[in-house]
Formats: structure tokens, sequence, C-alpha cells
């Protein structure tokens, strides 16, 4: 990742866990958007309960591709980071990690896309126009 990053230290949970002790794989995938919600509040300064509730603009996921690269355990410090790849006209490409905080190791890594909907229509939108500004002007 060489471009901005937006990130956040993370303790590993019990609840993350699987009985042998490792996160479960689809607990990257809440981490990870629970990162992308702090993003947008906190990195874009937009807001995303007003995005979501009172904008009605929703930002699904459409396209998830994930390498595994090494375990997470239940008490491990690790850094989730996302990156803007692309912005589109009515998507937004993320580039995400998950690295250990100790010593920098890779544990996760994925690719994703988020189109931006209409929640009256559930339709493709384009980038709101508050939204492609502050991800140009802080993450290009």
């Amino acid at each position: 990742m060489t471009q901005p990053v937006f990130a956040r230290e993370r303790l590993i949970r019990f609840s993350d866990c699987d009985p042998a002790g490792i996160v479960f794989y689809p607990q990257y995938f809440v981490m990870f958007n629970g990162l992308v919600e702090d993003w947008v509040d906190e990195g874009l300064g937009i807001g995303f309960r007003r995005l979501v509730i009172e904008r009605r603009t929703g930002l699904p996921t459409v396209r998830l591709e994930a390498d595994f690269r090494a375990v997470s355990r239940m008490g491990d410090r690790v850094e989730l980071a996302l990156s803007v790849e692309r912005l589109g006209s009515r998507s937004i490409t993320l580039d995400s990690r998950c690295t250990s905080r100790d010593d920098g190791e890779l544990r996760m890594q994925m690719r994703q896309v988020l189109v931006c909907t209409s929640l009256q229509t559930h339709q493709a939108i384009e980038v709101p126009a508050d939204m492609r500004e502050a991800i140009a002007q802080k993450f290009s």
C-alpha cells in the first residue's frame, strides 16, 4: 500500500475466534466493515450514519477478494488499514490489510469494491460529490 492509508489498531477478542483459537475468517469481514464505517465517519468526515439513515445512500460490497496469510489469535494486537485503489463514477475499490502490531506480519489482505446505491431504489448511483471530494483530497 503506497497510497495514503486510514488505519485503526484492534485487539483480537475471544468473540473473533473459532474453537481452534484463531480468528474465524468471516470475522475479518466484520472487522473491515467497521473500519469502512470509521473511515467514512472520521477519515472522510461524511458521517456513516448520516450517509445511510439521512441521505439514504448505501455502500454495499459487490466484489471481494481475500487472501489469508497468517493466523491471528485472541489477544493479538493488529492494525486494520485501508487505502483507495480506485475511485470510479459509482464505485470505490479499497485495498485493506490486517497486520501484526508487533512485527508487521501481514495476516490478511483483501480487495473490496463498494458501489454507491440509493436505498430507495437499490440502484447504483454516482459517488456523492462530497465523498468524491474528500477521497480526492485525502486518499488520492
